[in-house]
């Protein structure tokens, strides 16, 4: 069999018009612009969010750790920083800025505080509010069985 006039065959058919003589190397550029925008730069975004967050960070800030604690920075250094674990004093760690993943500060945290206690008047209003009108409900039923 001549597959020399099998491969001039498949080019006249128009299953290489569609892209040309650099068919194969447009899509493969294209999967490379795909992967670099669904893998790459999402990563790199987040690289940046984090090494900004890092660089942010001042003494009294409260911090996550990797591992799921929640601290007090006591002291920062270039690639180390000292935390402070719960009530006791003498529970101070050092540990990498890298193991931190979030930072709140002070007064972030205050305001949070102040809307978690909004948030549960709020929701502490609602089920009072519901366990009245079941309470309607109940009276009604009752004095409509007398």
């Amino acid at each position: 069999m001549d597959f020399g006039l099998l491969l001039d065959a498949t080019a006249q058919s128009g299953f290489a018009g569609f892209f040309g003589k650099y068919g194969m190397i447009i899509m493969i550029v294209g999967l490379f612009v795909l992967m670099y925008f669904f893998m790459i730069r999402p990563s790199n975004k987040e690289n940046q969010r984090k090494n900004a967050m890092l660089s942010n960070m001042a003494v009294g800030d409260t911090v996550l750790t990797s591992s799921g604690f929640y601290g007090v920075i006591i002291d920062i250094g270039e690639e180390v920083v000292i935390v402070e674990f719960g009530s006791n004093k003498n529970c101070r760690i050092p540990m990498q800025k890298s193991a931190i993943t979030s930072v709140e500060k002070p007064e972030d945290a205050e305001a949070n505080a102040k809307a978690a206690e909004e948030r549960k008047a709020q929701q502490a209003a609602k089920e009072e509010a519901k366990r009245k009108k079941k309470e309607e409900r109940e009276a009604k039923k009752a004095n409509k069985n007398k």
